[in-house]
């Protein structure tokens, strides 16, 4: 464990499989809190809160699971390193028009969900920069440690990126009346991930009973982008659950069938671990 992440390892590592969690963090250092316009529930409000217990039985079916510690209102671990606001962060030149950066969710975000502010004023680039060097690039390195290890191990690797969406972020997605996704999987259109890894991805959650969708209205942003290589047998794919099937989003607090849903996302880990154990141990993984 050090100050920007954590990682549970198996007792024998036996997938290519890599589980991470970039925005599940819930520590918030008391000098940003005193800073902060908004209360400690409203600060929240874009965390994809508990994501990590969700997933945490990863390594008891042999993939490692990193987890971020520190928030993502503190620093963004899906955004890229020079997605810096110049409406947030002094000394910096406007970049190239960025969506997420106009919108105030760069690297170091300057708004939550609903575009409420986090900042009282403007911070110095000295204090991202450090976000970024204490936070940022070590959570990156690890990460792209676990991948070189799965390559070693086994001739690939298999990123799922863990996060939640908000209920209303998905009421606009299928027919109108039609139900809508419980979880979306966002591999960029089939650039960050093979149709053969997505598909047996969306088949763990399906045979689980949730209803999947792919890449509307989430289709992966830095990590996916980034680290998704099929043609180096390298996938990474971005997993959003909706939050309203296990949390109550406005108080950020776990609903009472938070264990149910906890256990049947435990049997969904179990298959997309399967994913990538070699074929001699994938039938017994299943």
């Amino acid at each position: 464990m050090t100050q920007a992440f954590q990682i549970t390892r198996p007792e024998r590592r036996t997938t290519s499989v890599v589980f991470a969690s970039p925005h599940s963090g819930r520590e918030y250092p008391k000098a940003f809190l005193d800073r902060a316009e908004l209360d400690a529930r409203a600060i929240r409000s874009s965390e994809d809160a508990f994501v990590d217990l969700l997933f945490d039985c990863a390594p008891a079916h042999g993939a490692p699971f990193l987890r971020a510690r520190a928030s993502r209102a503190f620093v963004d671990l899906n955004r890229a390193a020079d997605e810096l606001d110049p409406a947030l962060i002094e000394g910096v030149r406007r970049p190239v028009h960025n969506p997420r950066v106009a919108s105030g969710l760069g690297v170091i975000p300057r708004v939550v969900a609903g575009g409420r502010p986090i900042h009282r004023g403007r911070i110095a680039l000295s204090e991202a920069q450090g976000r970024i060097d204490g936070y940022w690039r070590p959570y990156h390195e690890a990460l792209q440690d676990l991948l070189v290890e799965s390559h070693l191990a086994f001739g690939e690797a298999i990123l799922i990126d863990c996060h939640s969406m908000p209920h209303e972020a998905i009421e606009s997605v299928g027919t109108p009346g039609g139900a809508r996704p419980d979880v979306v999987l966002g591999d960029r259109f089939g650039a960050a991930a093979s149709t053969a890894i997505v598909d047996q991805i969306e088949a763990a959650f399906t045979g689980a009973g949730l209803r999947v969708s792919r890449n509307m209205p989430f289709a992966g942003a830095y990590i996916v982008q980034h680290y998704g290589r099929p043609s180096r047998r390298q996938h990474a794919v971005q997993v959003e659950i909706d939050r309203s099937l296990y949390m109550d989003e406005r108080r950020v607090e776990p609903l009472a069938r938070f264990e149910e849903f906890r256990t049947l996302l435990g049997a969904v880990v179990a298959r997309l671990t399967a994913i990538g154990c070699p074929e001699g141990t994938r039938v017994a993984a299943e």
